[in-house]
């Protein structure tokens, strides 16, 4: 069983800094073109730009993925940049912290337009693409396209003060199965990857503003550690591969066993 990504050609998008850039590093490093999208320009440039420059398989796009313009412009500079597109990785999310009593300051609308919403349409874009991509090389056998989306436990948690971004987790997990079965007849797999507590930028800062929260949340989680980013892409890598040539429509639970707990003890004897 083989997971390379070796010649493929992916865009990656939430690559300017955690999990969307140890994917779009990974990807790369593994033999991969890469196009890095995000909607900050200046990290981008910081992260890749050298490398970008240097007319390699490594490319950066910087855009607001919440627009169709935007979209369409992504999927045109892969294009000019590596003529196809093989593998999208939705990794582009944000995280709000709400109030689900305020309708004004719940954070629904904004947390599905980023994170449900925008990968969903980025994914009907790409799979046509990919569907003509096959009839253009008359290719009858064979994976041709994988689409990975990053989701989170959140969907299946209840933590009112999360109230929107579990919402859209729970969306884009229900966008995986459905565009899995709509896509499966033209043989593109669509997965995502649940992600638990994993070292992101926002997370990073939500540490360093409450430092007990590292405690709460190794405490919460049977593995008793936050994962490094790198770690979802081994998980990514493995879903975007022809080694899962059999696999859609699942999502992936990458969490330590946190999801496993019952936050409520058994009474002492």
């Amino acid at each position: 069983m083989s997971f390379s990504i070796a010649g493929k050609t992916a865009i990656v998008t939430g690559a300017a800094n955690g999990i969307g850039l140890a994917i779009a590093r990974r990807f790369a490093a593994e033999g991969a073109n890469v196009m890095f999208a995000d909607a900050d320009d200046a990290r981008l440039q910081a992260e890749i730009g050298e490398e970008a420059e240097t007319g390699g398989a490594i490319r950066y796009f910087s855009c607001d993925l919440r627009g169709k313009l935007a979209q369409a412009n992504l999927v045109s500079a892969t294009l000019d940049a590596f003529e196809r597109i093989d593998i999208l990785v939705n990794a582009a999310r944000k995280v709000a912290v709400s109030d689900p009593l305020d309708p004004d300051g719940d954070a629904v609308e904004e947390m599905l337009r980023v994170n449900a919403l925008s990968a969903l349409r980025l994914s009907q874009l790409v799979a046509r693409r990919m569907i003509r991509q096959a009839e253009e090389d008359r290719q009858t056998e064979g994976q041709v396209g994988a689409i990975v989306n990053i989701s989170s436990i959140a969907a299946r948690r209840t933590s009112p003060q999360l109230l929107g971004y579990s919402v859209a987790s729970a969306a884009l997990d229900q966008i995986t199965r459905s565009l899995a079965v709509a896509l499966a007849p033209y043989r593109i797999r669509v997965n995502a990857v649940a992600v638990g507590s994993v070292m992101s930028a926002s997370l990073r800062d939500a540490l360093r503003d409450h430092s007990e929260f590292r405690d709460d949340i190794t405490g919460h989680t049977p593995m008793a550690r936050i994962a490094a980013p790198g770690e979802l892409a081994d998980a990514v890598q493995f879903l975007a591969s022809e080694g899962a040539g059999f696999v859609t429509g699942q999502v992936l639970t990458v969490d330590g066993g946190r999801t496993l707990l019952d936050p409520v003890a058994a009474p002492a004897h």
